[in-house]
Order: C-alpha cells, then sequence, then structure tokens
C-alpha cells in the first residue's frame, strides 16, 4: 500500500517553504497529480518552573482567526541545530533563557501534505533576561499550571496540535511521576 513519489517539481518557493507538484503512483498502478509543501523544520520549547506551570504565549493567528495559548516557536536558520532554534526563540519570544534543554518529541503536524517536522524541548526552570525581543509574536506571556492544560484543551484554548500533543505528554509525565 505504498505510494510512489516517480519526481516532483517546484511550482513556488521562498525562504520558509517550497509547493511542489509531485507525479505520484498508487498501489493500483494508477497516477495523480499531488501538491506537497516542502518545509524548514521548526523547534519549539516547553519551560517549566518549580510550580509544576508552563511559559506560554496567549497569541492571535490571523490564518485562522483564533486566539489561544501556544510554545515558542520558529524556524532553525541556516546553520543553527534544532535545539539551538528552540532555545532561541524561547528567549526571543518571551524574554526568559530556558534550563537546560531536553528533547520531548518530534511531530508531522501534516505529513499527508507538508513534509514539516516539528522538533520539541522541553526544560525544567527558565530564568528571566529581558522583555522579548519579538514581543509582536504574542499579546502576554504567563506561567499557566500544568494541570490546567487538560481543560485549557478541551476549551479551544490550546489549539495548535504540536503544542496539544508536547502539553499533554508533560502533562501526563509529571503527574505520573508526582503520583509514584
Amino acid at each position: 500500500m505504498e505510494w510512489k513519489n516517480l519526481g516532483e517539481k517546484a511550482v513556488y518557493e521562498n525562504p520558509w517553504f517550497q509547493v511542489s507538484l509531485a507525479d505520484v503512483e498508487l498501489p493500483n498502478g494508477r497516477h495523480l497529480d499531488h501538491f506537497l509543501i516542502r518545509q524548514r523544520p521548526v523547534a519549539l520549547t516547553a519551560a517549566i518552573n518549580d510550580k509544576n506551570e508552563v511559559l506560554l504565549l496567549w497569541r492571535h493567528r490571523f490564518i485562522t482567526q483564533t486566539w489561544g495559548w501556544g510554545l515558542p516557536a520558529g524556524v532553525v536558520d541556516d546553520g543553527e541545530s534544532v535545539i539551538e532554534a528552540a532555545a532561541r526563540e524561547m528567549l526571543e519570544e518571551t524574554g526568559w533563557r530556558a534550563g537546560p534543554l531536553q528533547h520531548l518529541m518530534t511531530v508531522e503536524p501534516s505529513n499527508g501534505l507538508s513534509d514539516a517536522l516539528h522538533h520539541i524541548y522541553w526544560a525544567d526552570g527558565a530564568e528571566y533576561v529581558s522583555h522579548p525581543v519579538d514581543d509582536f509574536e504574542s499579546d502576554r506571556r504567563e506561567w499557566v499550571p500544568l494541570k490546567l492544560v487538560p481543560d485549557l484543551v478541551s476549551r479551544g484554548e490550546i489549539r495548535s496540535a504540536n503544542t496539544v500533543a508536547a502539553l499533554l505528554l508533560l502533562h501526563q509525565m509529571r503527574e505520573s511521576s508526582r503520583s509514584c
């Protein structure tokens, strides 16, 4: 049941992504044209403090016309490692420097359309450095209790799939370690 990409050509390209048209052969031998988006890797950081709160951004997403909580995130720059990007984005978007980063997970947010990989890191703690350089990224930044995450997700206040996955996993990990 494997689909085969027999070749693709770029239809549009910019520094953040490329739209391509692929010649795809289905398992039954039929061919179809399939658009796909090639994207640069994205890095996210979830910092958790000693009160078991996670630092989140309250932001508006103009494409979906929604407000919600999210993790600091951004594309990995040329010559930068994924973990360096995660640390940089955390500082630029929140003004907080994360403690030592640990890889939590890598997700494919839309693998039927895109090759995007979102690499999510987490840190025990963060140190306030200054007002965020990229303060336009969010309306506010707050430490939100991790125990509230399931309710925030169910109420639609956390909608981004990568943030939902990361925070629910961290919630589960932290809650199960506290009950041991």
